[in-house]
């Protein structure tokens, strides 16, 4: 029970991370919590499973082509949701947040109807049923080994990216202090639509894995997912993005041993739980510092 309970949680932790990356990611850049987050990983499981099904591309091809229109999205939506705004008291840009977010559920729902929806078995590689692992009772599949890897390697190419590449520096510096940037020469805005471009890959990525998954999408599946991913940045240190990484694991961790243990009916109050103490008896995360408002 405990090793099938950990490898559903490193899972579930993997994709929570992706998610809370991009919450994170957009924060230390702007100070905004773009609550519309949630809705582009929703539409990246969309866009997936439209193409899937109705225009009979594969999986893979299915996938590229939906992470590549959420990071476009992702630029649009700061083009027109948030850089109009950014000059405004961030309560307007929050507002402006929910707006989109409102938006993105409804136009979904009139678009793929509000029915559940799931990827047909015979769509999806072969090789995603496949037994990878067994550990006495315990069964892996190539699927989970494909999420987790994956994630992995996301997380290791954008901390190379924040770290070791120009465009990283200048989010690194925007960050600190945008004025004194932008006065460097950094183009802030478009080191912000990369910034939300990035966030929103990773977003759909993340959409699209729960949806094979769990093999269930749904218009308002974004709501949820943001929530607990939002509760992940909050607890690794809103923006800091190993603490997004370091929070999502744990999250995904505690909510399937709670799932295992205690009762699947709790799960979702768990997220809530943890954001709650983390808030209550340490404000600033786990990897946060607690610093002054800059901007």
């Amino acid at each position: 029970m405990f090793l099938l309970q950990l490898t559903n949680g490193l899972t579930l932790g993997s994709i929570y991370a992706l998610i809370a990356v991009g919450y994170t990611m957009v924060y230390g850049v702007l100070g905004l919590i773009n609550f519309a987050h949630g809705e582009v990983y929703m539409l990246g499981a969309f866009i997936a499973y439209h193409l899937v099904t109705v225009c009979d591309v594969s999986f893979f091809a299915a996938f590229g082509i939906a992470l590549i229109v959420c990071s476009a999205f992702g630029i649009f939506l700061e083009y027109f949701a948030y850089r109009p705004l950014r000059d405004k008291r961030r309560l307007v840009a929050l507002i402006s947040a929910i707006g989109m977010s409102i938006f993105l559920q409804n136009l979904a729902l009139i678009i793929w109807g509000a029915q559940q929806k799931g990827f047909p078995a015979e769509k999806l590689p072969a090789f995603f049923s496949s037994m990878a692992l067994t550990i006495g009772d315990i069964n892996i599949n190539y699927l989970q080994v494909f999420i987790f890897a994956l994630c992995v390697l996301l997380m290791l190419a954008l901390n190379y990216i924040i770290m070791r590449t120009q465009t990283g520096m200048a989010m690194r510096a925007i960050a600190q202090d945008a004025k004194a940037a932008a006065l460097m020469g950094i183009n802030l805005n478009r080191v912000i639509s990369f910034t939300f471009a990035t966030g929103s890959f990773l977003g759909a990525v993340a959409g699209v894995l729960v949806g094979v998954y769990y093999n269930a999408i749904w218009p308002t599946m974004g709501y949820m997912a943001g929530i607990k991913a939002f509760a992940a940045a909050v607890l690794g240190g809103i923006g800091s993005v190993p603490g997004a990484i370091l929070g999502g694991m744990i999250l995904g961790i505690a909510e399937a041993f709670g799932a295992g243990y205690i009762s699947s009916a709790y799960r979702d109050g768990i997220a809530y739980a943890i954001m709650i103490l983390v808030i209550i008896f340490k404000p600033a995360g786990l990897l946060g510092k607690t610093e002054g408002d800059s901007r």
